[in-house]
Order: C-alpha cells, then structure tokens, then sequence
C-alpha cells in the first residue's frame, strides 16, 4: 500500500483594481510558483498545519474560510493529500520566508497560466472566492457520564478529557473566528468548553436559556423556550458577525437545521447525528447565502 503523507495549505485571495488575485508563492528547491502549502506535522490538527504553513511561507495570518477540494498526486514513493482552505487576505502584505524565496499577487486568469501544476491551476479556476462570516455550532466537550454525577445534571463539569479538548478546541475555533461572540447553554459543561476560547481574545460566554434543555425533554430536541432555539440561531445569521454556539447533542441538529433555513438551503444529507463530544459544524455565511457548511473534531 502506497503511503499517503497529509497536508494543508490555502488559497489565499484579495479584491484587486481589476478583481480577484491570487498570492502564489515560489520555491527554490524545484523552481516552481505554486500555492502556500506544507506538511503536517505529528500529532498535529490539520487546520493549524494550514495556518501555520501558510504563515511560515507568506507572513499572511490566515483566517480560514471555506474548505475547498483536497488534491492528490504522486510524489516519489509517496501519495501526497493537501487540503486547502480559501482564505482572504486581511492586508495586501506578504513576504517570502521559511523555503520560499518569492511571493507574488497575480489576478486570478494570470496566476491560472503562472501556476507550475495543473491541479494547482484547476482549483483556483473552480473555486467561488467570496467573503464570508462563520457561525460555528459546537457539542459540549466530555463531562463523564449522566449517571454518575450525583447532583444536578446543570452542574455537571466537564471530565480530564473535556477539559483537555477545551484547550484544544481554543486553537482550532480561532483558525475560522479568531473573536466572535459566544454563546452557550447554562449547562456548566457547556460554559467550560467554550470558556478558554472566549478568554483567548478577552471575550465572554453568555449563558444563554435558549440553548439549554428542557426537564422534561429527556433525549429530544425540544428547548425550555420552544422554538426560541430556531429565533435565536435566525437572529444570529441576520446579524452577518462571527457567532459561536456551545450546546447539546440533543438540539444541535435542530440549531443545525434552523440555520441552514435562514440561509436559504436545506441541511446537509447524511451528516454525523450525533456529533462526537467536542465536535463542531462551521456555517460559512456570506451576503444571506451558505457558502459551505464542514464538520471537524478536536
């Protein structure tokens, strides 16, 4: 079996004079232009190797937006599989660093004949580049289980593992909202999942009776407000501004799926019900629209 070596990198992007142009960068070692890109590393998140290559190539501090197609291709003895990520440039600085000696803006029809690989030209023709906001919906970290914890259920903290995921999840949170408002269920194991992330920036967790659970839902869907959940999550997507939601797996679907309404589009078929313990959907908005919609564990 051919090993396969993982690795990530982004199409990076700007609004030029003349429309969209694309950062290319240059690499002495095989003489090529190409897009910022580099491997993982052990034990780290595919997300932070995109955020972090692209930096150490371009000195640009990526904020990732939507996930586009991975591309594979033979390299050696090997099968490398890069993921990418569109990313809008947050200046127009760029510089050269780490294995790169050049970089260079180009309109997109310019980068497309200026791209040494075929399969990195074909993904910046196929890709729709577009602004866009994030509304990420997270399940609570691990808290143990129910049945153990003898007092109420509101104030159940999370485990040893939770709190190691929390950690975790501040670092990957912040690859597509490096601030955001947050919002969380009560439920104490939902506040402390997102409370590392809300203090990285100097932010708060607003508990929030509207992603709590009702005493007598049991394991549906149903919130103490009723439909105050959808409400909610609707008024969010019409404020357009980076939003983070920590709540349960009973009505994440259901915060998934009002989502997905006020933004015009069905949910997605077949996606994972439930979410692992610590997993979260990103919602990428743009102008009322959604623009992609990806899930990711810590």
């Amino acid at each position: 079996m051919t090993d396969v070596v993982l690795a990530a990198g982004a199409v990076v992007w700007r609004l030029g004079p003349g429309g969209v142009e694309i950062l290319l960068v240059h690499r002495p070692k095989y003489d090529d232009w190409s897009l910022p890109k580099g491997k993982r590393e052990p034990g780290e998140h595919i997300l932070l190797t995109a955020v972090r290559e692209v930096f150490e190539e371009t000195r640009v501090c990526s904020v990732l937006g939507p996930r586009l197609p991975s591309v594979e291709y033979e390299a050696g003895d090997f099968r490398k599989q890069v993921d990418y990520w569109s990313v809008l440039s947050p200046g127009h600085q760029a510089a050269a660093c780490h294995e790169v000696d050049a970089v260079s803006w180009r309109p997109r029809p310019q980068a497309i004949q200026q791209l040494t690989y075929s399969r990195d030209a074909d993904l910046i023709a196929g890709a729709r580049l577009r602004e866009t906001v994030p509304l990420i919906l997270l399940r609570h970290a691990s808290a143990g289980q129910k049945g153990s914890w003898p007092g109420d259920d509101e104030s159940r903290p999370l485990d040893a593992r939770g709190k190691m995921d929390a950690l975790v999840l501040t670092g990957l949170l912040s690859c597509f909202a490096p601030s955001a408002r947050v919002l969380s269920s009560p439920a104490l194991r939902c506040t402390e999942t997102v409370r590392p992330y809300a203090e990285g920036f100097g932010g708060v967790v607003e508990a929030e009776a509207a992603l709590a659970l009702s005493p007598r839902s049991g394991h549906s869907a149903r919130t103490v407000h009723g439909d105050s959940l959808a409400g909610l999550v609707g008024d969010l997507v019409a404020a357009g501004r980076p939003a983070v939601l920590c709540l349960h797996r009973e009505n994440l679907a259901k915060a998934l799926a009002a989502a997905c309404s006020a933004l015009g589009a069905p949910p997605p078929p077949g996606s994972p019900d439930p979410l692992p313990k610590g997993g979260f959907w990103i919602v990428h908005m743009a102008a009322g629209e959604l623009a992609g919609l990806e899930y990711y564990e810590p």
